[in-house]
């Protein structure tokens, strides 16, 4: 089991759920009128995401390297009757990945303590999209309100350091979105807090 796994692994297993099971408010805001196709839900998690996009009619590929989160997904997805439109797949990202071309590929606050290189996650990503298709990036713009001590060295880039991070083709992409936003969230102690996040959305341009 790589170190990978191990923690995230031991992460979900300190509660019999981690996540809400709702879907992340950005990716609502940010999809909501897409017309639905082929989906890739890059660090899956519980499944929040996945099974609202297959609710909306996308066919979706949810990935994580926790198996214990996957199984909860799995079950989110049979719960709420989408289970034919969703397939999981366990990946240590960086190492292997999804095969095919997605029309959406979402990668919602893509953060680990544990080592890992996000920015050619993120590039393996972007290259998944298929012409027409949407890349949106969603991620923390700096530590949350309760978090007096943060670590030492930790950068949270800027939705246009991502982008720019991602070397993308010139005249093959356009960006769409690039903002910080504010969102609410409880902290450890229940006690309600605030955090700023941060969306890109890149389309690539039809062939």
């Amino acid at each position: 089991m790589s170190e990978h796994e191990e923690f995230w692994d031991a992460r979900y297993n300190e509660s019999r759920r981690i996540w809400s099971g709702e879907p992340n408010t950005m990716l609502v805001t940010e999809v909501e009128g897409m017309t639905p196709g082929r989906a890739l839900d890059l660090g899956c998690g519980e499944g929040g995401d996945v099974v609202w996009l297959a609710r909306q009619g996308w066919r979706v590929t949810g990935v994580d390297v926790s198996r214990v989160a996957l199984e909860r997904a799995s079950e989110h997805a049979k719960e709420a009757g989408v289970a034919d439109r969703v397939d999981l797949q366990w990946h240590q990202l960086g190492e292997s990945f999804p095969e095919g071309e997605f029309d959406l590929v979402s990668a919602a606050y893509l953060h680990s303590t544990v080592e890992m290189s996000r920015e050619a996650i993120l590039r393996a990503a972007a290259a998944a999209v298929a012409p027409g298709g949407v890349l949106l990036v969603l991620g923390h713009s700096g530590w949350a309100s309760w978090q007096h001590e943060p670590m030492p060295g930790v950068h949270f880039p800027t939705p246009l350091e991502v982008y720019e991070a991602l070397e993308l083709p010139s005249g093959e992409w356009t960006l769409e979105r690039n903002a910080e936003f504010q969102r609410s969230q409880n902290g450890p102690d229940g006690k309600p807090g605030t955090r700023t996040d941060n969306v890109l959305r890149a389309r690539r341009n039809a062939a």
